[in-house]
Formats: C-alpha cells, sequence, structure tokens
C-alpha cells in the first residue's frame, strides 16, 4: 500500500530535512523551498493530499502561497508557524488547522491522518 503524499515549503533547510526524517514513515514528502517553487510542485502533482507551509518565507509568504495553492489543489493546508496570532486563514477556511514551531510530531503526525481520512 502506497503512503499518502504531503507537501512540505519552507525555506529554511534544516527544517526540510528534520521533517523528513521525522515523518517518511508514514508519508510520501515532497518538499519546497519557496512558495513559487511549491506552485510548481502542486501543479506537476495531482496526488499530494495535504500541505503544511511554513509562514515566514521570502518574497511570498505561507498564507499568500496557500490561498494560490487552493487555486490547484483543494486539499486540507496547514500553516506552520512561530506566531501565535495569524490574521486570517482557519476563520475564512483556508486552512485546516496550524501548527507551532517547534513542531510538535504527534500533533501534526494525528491531524494529517484525521483530514485524510475525510
Amino acid at each position: 500500500m502506497s503512503k499518502p503524499t504531503i507537501l512540505y515549503v519552507d525555506d529554511d533547510n534544516e527544517n526540510i530535512i528534520l521533517f523528513k526524517i521525522l515523518f517518511k514513515s508514514s508519508f510520501e514528502i515532497l518538499t519546497a523551498a519557496s512558495g513559487n517553487e511549491g506552485l510548481e510542485i502542486l501543479s506537476e502533482n495531482k496526488h499530494i493530499k495535504a500541505i503544511i507551509s511554513d509562514m515566514k518565507m521570502p518574497g511570498m509568504d505561507g498564507l499568500k502561497f496557500l490561498a494560490a495553492a487552493k487555486h490547484i489543489n483543494d486539499v486540507p493546508c496547514f500553516l506552520l508557524t512561530g506566531f501565535e496570532e495569524i490574521d486570517g486563514g482557519i476563520e475564512e477556511g483556508l486552512l485546516a488547522g496550524k501548527f507551532n514551531k517547534p513542531f510538535d510530531t504527534e500533533k501534526i503526525l494525528s491531524s494529517l491522518k484525521k483530514v485524510m481520512l475525510n
């Protein structure tokens, strides 16, 4: 049985490496280092089941990326952030949820599995 594919977008390479290590046993993980790269990957991979994006990235922040991503593939989207408060997103139906940094592996795993079962 193949694992569901998720897209993880973060401009910090150390976070990308850590994310892959922590979640590779549960998911196929595609990664991007920017919002624009994430949109390209999303366009080329229609089998992606969920997206997690860092909030603070140069060029296009996480909320702008996820809003654009929803037009390509309307899958559950999560924001990874060090900020407590975020304007918009969950309230506007853009986000399935928000994860705080440093990220909680169990919370991310259970949230992803929950949205993929629906």
